[in-house]
């Protein structure tokens, strides 16, 4: 089942986080940045071989993507801009971190294909949003059909680069190099279900 399922019950966990981030007034915007800059070193950590630390930025970069909509919600500072700012910063950071992974650790081919898996499992969303109509929010969030379709999506993406990170720094028979071409693979699969739900219910022909 796929994490942004659990969103509900994993803002338990996380929002106390973005409470401490709220009562220190940092700008949600400003933590978005910080997620880039932090997802960014650890881009440049996987190409220094810095597992290790690569993985730790990594996870500070996730959580500060988090955050941002914490504190924005808490401060009634959510924005338009800030939504879409949210969505470019994240595939910034994906962009990178992959594309690093897959050129060092598997083939440029590898690198291209994670990187469009990634891109289009993500920005069909958006694409949806325009040519369907989907734009109420709640909470600031647009409610859409693709929120609970596919079964891996950038947390899964995520989780999986640090597992498979841990297993190439301490030597496991498989690492990084079967780590990003799964992800690949998952992506592409998980792309797909959402492209089929989207034909099964938005196939038919436009009515004149």
């Amino acid at each position: 089942m796929s994490l942004t399922k659990r969103r509900e019950a994993l803002k338990k966990i996380y929002t106390p986080i973005g409470f401490l981030l709220y009562k220190l007034h940092l700008p949600p915007n400003l933590i978005t940045v910080l997620s880039v800059i932090t997802g960014m070193l650890s881009a440049y950590f996987f190409w220094d071989g810095k597992l290790l630390t690569a993985v730790s930025f990594l996870m500070l970069s996730g959580v500060l993507d988090l955050m941002d909509g914490v504190v924005a919600r808490m401060s009634e500072r959510a924005s338009k801009f800030g939504a879409v700012f949210d969505w470019i910063a994240d595939k910034w950071v994906d962009g990178f971190v992959l594309g690093t992974v897959g050129f060092l650790y598997a083939t440029p081919f590898t690198a291209i294909l994670v990187i469009t898996a990634s891109m289009l499992h993500s920005l069909i969303k958006p694409v949806v949003y325009a040519e369907i109509g989907f734009s109420a929010r709640v909470k600031g969030k647009i409610q859409d059909p693709l929120e609970g379709v596919g079964f891996f999506g950038r947390p899964e993406t995520h989780l999986t680069l640090i597992a498979f990170a841990l297993l190439e720094r301490f030597d496991a028979p498989v690492g990084l190099s079967f780590g990003i071409k799964l992800i690949a693979l998952l992506t592409l699969l998980s792309l797909f279900v959402r492209i089929a739900y989207l034909y099964k219910h938005f196939g038919r022909v436009y009515e004149e």
